[in-house]
């Protein structure tokens, strides 16, 4: 873990959820502090389907969705932050993955918890373990509402 090294970016994982879309307001408080800039990743995947009973989108259309969604989701939030710069990222692959990859040259990597339970995988949540134990950087779990 070599985060010294971090462009000073905060990264969020931003799914559309309510975790997520606290997490994104938190990020973005904080980079507004900073005087950071903010990069909110959404990380979209082609569900696996072994039949052909239903319609089926392509994967441009999931990649074109994703990237609507995650916009309109940002939109709501940065209106309240004008002075932050902020990027988009809408990645095919696994979430957790992905927000590690893009942790390698953050300041600050931010995810919402969206686990039940009294085990601390299921407190945090499999993609927020995930992040904690692999980021680059520090990491910043926001507890959504209880």
């Amino acid at each position: 873990m070599n985060h010294k090294d971090g462009d000073g970016t905060v990264v969020v994982g931003v799914d559309g959820s309510e975790p997520s879309r606290k997490a994104l307001e938190w990020a973005l408080e904080y980079a507004e502090l900073k005087g950071a800039p903010l990069l909110a990743v959404q990380a979209w995947q082609v569900p696996f389907s072994s039949g052909a009973d239903g319609m089926v989108l392509s994967a441009a259309e999931y990649a074109a969705t994703a990237r609507r969604d995650l916009e309109k989701t940002v939109d709501e939030f940065a209106l309240e932050r004008p002075g932050v710069r902020i990027a988009m990222l809408a990645v095919e692959g696994n979430s957790g993955k992905a927000l590690v990859d893009r942790s390698e040259h953050a300041s600050l990597l931010v995810v919402g918890n969206r686990g039940h339970g009294a085990l601390v995988g299921a407190i945090i949540g499999s993609v927020g373990k995930y992040c904690v134990t692999h980021a680059h950087c520090p990491v910043v779990v926001v507890r959504g509402a209880e």
